[in-house]
């Protein structure tokens, strides 16, 4: 369990489309090539320290005639930001793929002055 010392504590969300390769026979649609992406994600507002960041598929498209296999994870949290990393393997075809991620962490308090 992460316990914060701030008890101010801030919720950042979002989504997006990490890629839409069916449009334009990319490398997850044809299977060739690296079977990886990945996208920077900047917060609203900075943390007092890196948060605790969870990532999850809004919407994936894939291919039905082989096996479906995706990893979605967060990567190089710090407190300014993150990396989405979507990740497939063999014979799978991803079309399209939509990611939801939230985060949640210490954020500065105007009570507390920097000198």
């Amino acid at each position: 369990m992460r316990k914060f010392a701030s008890h101010t504590v801030g919720i950042d969300q979002g989504e997006l489309v990490l890629f839409s390769d069916f449009e334009d026979d990319g490398e997850m649609w044809t299977g060739e090539g690296p079977r990886l992406t990945r996208h920077a994600v900047h917060f609203t507002e900075r943390y007092d320290s890196a948060p605790v960041v969870q990532v999850s598929l809004a919407m994936w498209d894939i291919s039905n005639s082989a096996n479906a296999r995706a990893d979605v994870s967060s990567e190089n949290i710090t407190r300014d930001g993150f990396d989405i990393v979507f990740r497939t393997w063999g014979d799978t075809r991803v079309a399209r793929v939509r990611v939801s991620w939230v985060s949640v962490g210490a954020i500065p308090s105007d009570e507390v002055w920097d000198l």
